[in-house]
């Protein structure tokens, strides 16, 4: 099921509000002591989680769905997807845990068409004698205002809204569940690379984009971000990928007499292009009048999503 992302708290309906996790949404699969750990684009990625996986298998229930998300937390208790992604990039040890947030079927009984907060009661006694690394994710409040100014206030990344008593809607985004952002923070499609310049090695910057009808349109250059590592990893799996021609649409293009991200045709000539194939998760201040990312900032690349879903949220 799917959050509809908005821009204001609704004013009637009987909601209730969650943290917004930064991290891999994951349905967790259990039949007796098999463990699937699935992402949204059907990849198991039981493999990259042991411990959640060791951790469901010892939950008191023979079989079990729950939807839940992935997460790495950073020194204040905040999840962090950069630091999920250097675990997997840089082999650092961050702890991590399965923030578990819906029950779908318990022991052979769907609980799909049981309103929310039922659910929630069966699941919050499940994870009560779990391990550690199983969280359960509680409602934190019904007055979205308060709440925000307070996720606002310590660096999180936003709250998700519930409808109470709404029932599970698979592969849904029905606006029963709907996101309030508090940093701006999506997936783009990474097209190309510059050449790097000055000290840097393997390339300069990622450009990136997202789908409009099934277009690609491009949103902007990536420069920062970047580690030593990453940067070695990210240009190995791009040669993999290399094309001869531009994948976006727009490119390039003028905008008021100026080349739009100065990506003149002689640029275009030296930048290496990549099948629009892998997905970028990007942080960045706002967009700009012309739909472009202003100080956007590379996060790290996102298995769980498919290049083709990739839409502008906002």
């Amino acid at each position: 099921m799917k959050a509809k992302l908005v821009e204001k708290p609704p004013a009637t309906g009987d909601w209730i509000y969650e943290l917004k996790f930064d991290g891999i949404r994951l349905i967790a699969v259990r039949a007796d002591k098999k463990v699937s750990l699935l992402s949204r684009n059907q990849n198991d990625l039981s493999a990259r989680f042991p411990e959640i996986v060791e951790a469901i298998k010892n939950l008191a229930a023979r079989e079990c769905v729950i939807d839940g998300e992935v997460v790495a937390l950073d020194d204040e208790g905040r999840s962090s997807f950069q630091l999920l992604q250097a675990r997997e990039m840089e082999g650092r040890k961050s702890p991590i845990y399965f923030y578990a947030f819906d029950l779908l079927q318990l022991d052979g009984k769907s609980l799909v068409s049981l309103p929310l907060e039922a659910r929630k009661n069966v699941l919050e006694r499940l994870c009560a004698g779990a391990r550690e690394s199983i969280r359960y994710s509680e409602a934190i409040g019904s007055d979205a205002n308060p709440l925000l100014e307070e996720v606002n206030r310590r660096g999180l990344e936003g709250i998700i809204g519930k409808q109470r008593n709404s029932i599970y809607e698979p592969g849904r985004r029905s606006g029963a569940w709907i996101k309030l952002k508090c940093v701006n923070e999506q997936e783009f499609v990474i097209g190309g690379y510059t050449p790097p310049q000055g000290a840097r090695k393997h390339f300069g910057a990622i450009l990136v984009g997202y789908y409009d009808k099934s277009k690609l349109v491009f949103a902007g250059k990536v420069g920062t971000g970047f580690t030593a590592r990453s940067l070695a990893t990210l240009h190995k799996k791009f040669q993999a990928e290399e094309r001869p021609y531009c994948p976006f649409v727009d490119l390039p293009s003028k905008q008021n007499g100026e080349w739009v991200q100065g990506i003149t045709p002689s640029i275009m000539k030296k930048t290496h292009w990549i099948n629009p194939k892998y997905v970028a998760e990007i942080k960045f201040a706002e967009w700009t009048r012309d739909g472009k990312l202003r100080a956007p900032v590379f996060l790290g690349l996102r298995e769980d999503k498919r290049a083709a879903d990739v839409v502008r949220e906002g």
